[in-house]
């Protein structure tokens, strides 16, 4: 079987250091001193109509919400001329920085690490996962792993790239590598399926169906339950996007919310719109997407998200994430990863999309 949907350890590959220049701010003068001012500010507000995104992953279910946003036309009713989606897999921070991509969907973690250890001009302005998807993943007739006191003495399968975020999660419940034997696993659960090892990291919306559709009894130990909470597939951009464009972030956020409306109240057919249509040459199973497709919705909406809409960040989930990056060595005030105004003036304006529930 071919783990199309399983992860490449994105997030953790920002814990191990990803390499990103850094951005060269310049501003751009006229040829002549005689220019009006304003004409410089006017062209700074326009709207940039051609987007491109950077999408965290393949192009899966996990990205159903732009899928409808697109296919029904809800980017050019913003007034964009066109929004490119690039795939993955990537973290989004690289193509930000080096200005190939406006926004990318990324996570907490991820972004934060390039903020803080490069000085990355980047701000997280929306978060499509009020809860990460990563999880411990075992089977009911072998580990059994359902609470963090299970982790004890067992053999858990991480990949490399995963490793740090891995630590970051005991810490968080007060344990070490000590506690337990870390195996050196790729991201085919087959080590888990074959006894070697007794958990397996894994994400809640992918490998843990894969194996449960393959008959297994399986039993999670999710990190956003357990001590790690921290928001994912975040809509991030940089710095000078929200000052200089804000009304292009704005459209932008605008469209995704009203395309992850039409997911939440009808996962199948954004599950259908990713194996059928922009992940058609991907192989994707319609059985797994339209159960991850489902599952996902349940890490969109919390009762947060019902109360405030979608995309946004309460306070204290803010506070919970800066407080997971710590566990991490990722150390961050909020104000330095998050910037949510611009999605709040989209509510303000649009009090229609608060009611997205169907």
């Amino acid at each position: 079987m071919t783990f199309l949907s399983s992860r490449r350890g994105r997030v953790s590959a920002a814990l191990a250091g990803i390499a990103v220049s850094a951005l060269a701010l310049t501003a751009c003068s006229g040829s002549s001193d005689s220019e009006p001012a304003a004409d410089t500010d006017t062209a700074a507000e326009e709207m940039i109509t051609d987007l491109t995104v950077q999408l965290s992953w393949i192009k899966n279910e996990e990205f159903a919400g732009e899928f409808f946003a697109d296919s029904k036309g809800y980017y050019t009713d913003a007034g964009f001329d066109s929004v490119t989606l690039v795939p993955g897999p990537s973290t989004g921070a690289t193509e930000l920085i080096s200005g190939t991509a406006d926004v990318a969907m990324s996570d907490a973690v991820s972004i934060g690490s390039v903020v803080a250890s490069e000085g990355a001009p980047l701000k997280i302005v929306g978060a499509t996962y009020q809860k990460n998807p990563f999880t411990i993943l075992s089977l009911a007739d072998g580990g059994n792993i359902a609470t963090v006191d299970d982790l004890a003495g067992k053999k858990i399968g991480v990949q490399d790239s995963n490793t740090a975020l891995f630590m970051a999660f005991l810490a968080a419940n007060g344990m070490t590598a000590d506690d337990l034997e870390i195996v050196p696993v790729q991201y085919d659960p087959a080590p888990l399926t074959n006894g070697e090892v007794d958990g397996f990291m894994a994400y809640l919306t992918n490998e843990s169906i894969i194996i449960e559709h393959e008959g297994y009894d399986t039993v999670n130990l999710p990190f956003a339950d357990n001590g790690l909470p921290f928001v994912a597939e975040t809509l991030t951009t940089t710095d000078d996007m929200i000052s200089s464009n804000p009304e292009t972030i704005k459209a932008f956020l605008k469209a995704e919310i009203m395309g992850w409306t039409d997911q939440v109240n009808d996962p199948e057919e954004g599950a259908r719109l990713a194996y059928e249509e922009y992940g058609a040459d991907l192989g994707l199973d319609p059985d797994t997407s339209i159960a991850g497709s489902i599952a996902q919705n349940d890490l969109v909406v919390t009762d947060e998200v019902e109360a405030n809409g979608l995309f946004t960040i309460s306070d204290d989930l803010q506070a919970a994430t800066i407080e997971s990056l710590s566990g991490a060595g990722i150390e961050l005030a909020a104000s330095d990863l998050f910037d949510l105004s611009l999605l709040a003036e989209v509510y303000e304006e649009n009090p229609e999309l608060l009611d997205f529930m169907g």
